[in-house]
């Protein structure tokens, strides 16, 4: 699961109790219930263990099945990239926290190259796809957003260039509402939103790349 949270995209991640890899972090995660489809299974990890339920969306990442990926038994895993709004802030428990993706602490089994996997998923879908309705809240400032871009993408972004090619892709649409400047003055500034909600790909050959 990343989120854009204070400024910086971060993963939750959960400090594991038992051996193996006792002391590290991990990505939530568990068994399939008789029954169950992947899909329904990690929403209900995620509910459960780390009583998140906020997400807006979720897709398949990988599947890995390397015979040593966990010590003294063979595991076939699926994970999945879930993102969550940067206004949402779940409880999480006590041995549940944020993480940098690009400062991870030491992870359980192949989690840390789970994390940039799907760092690098979302990185790529940011530029050719609307996923950028994820990571937003439901109205946003053209600059709230070129941070969110910015956090995700890993390299600055021109808020007037994220304007123009999101609104040319028929992305964006103002909400016709403004935002009133905080202490430190300025003009106020137009609020938008995603068209849509739903994961759509908007410009298959687009990449975001930093300013020049």
């Amino acid at each position: 699961m990343l989120q854009v949270r204070d400024g910086v995209l971060r993963v939750l991640l959960w400090k594991r109790a038992r051996e193996p890899f006792a002391g590290r972090w991990a990505l939530p995660g568990g068994y399939l219930e008789p029954g169950e489809t992947l899909e329904d299974s990690i929403r209900r990890h995620l509910a459960v263990k780390v009583d998140v339920r906020e997400l807006s969306h979720l897709e398949q990442l990988d599947t890995r099945s390397e015979p040593d990926r966990v010590p003294d038994e063979w595991q076939l895993a699926t994970s999945y990239l879930g993102l969550v709004p940067t206004d949402a802030d779940p409880g999480l428990p006590d041995d549940t926290a944020w993480h940098p993706v690009d400062r991870l602490p030491p992870t359980a089994f192949d989690h840390g190259a789970i994390v940039l996997a799907g760092r690098d998923r979302l990185r790529a879908k940011l530029s050719y796809t609307n996923a950028g309705f994820a990571l937003a809240p439901e109205t946003f400032t053209i600059s709230q957003l070129r941070d969110l871009y910015g956090a995700a993408l890993g390299h600055d972004v021109s808020a007037t260039n994220l304007q123009r090619v999101l609104l040319r892709r028929n992305v964006l649409e103002p909400t016709g509402s403004r935002r009133e400047p905080g202490r430190s003055g300025g003009r106020p500034a137009s609020l938008f939103r995603f068209r849509s909600r739903e994961l759509a790909i908007t410009d298959e050959f687009a990449v975001l790349r930093p300013p020049r």
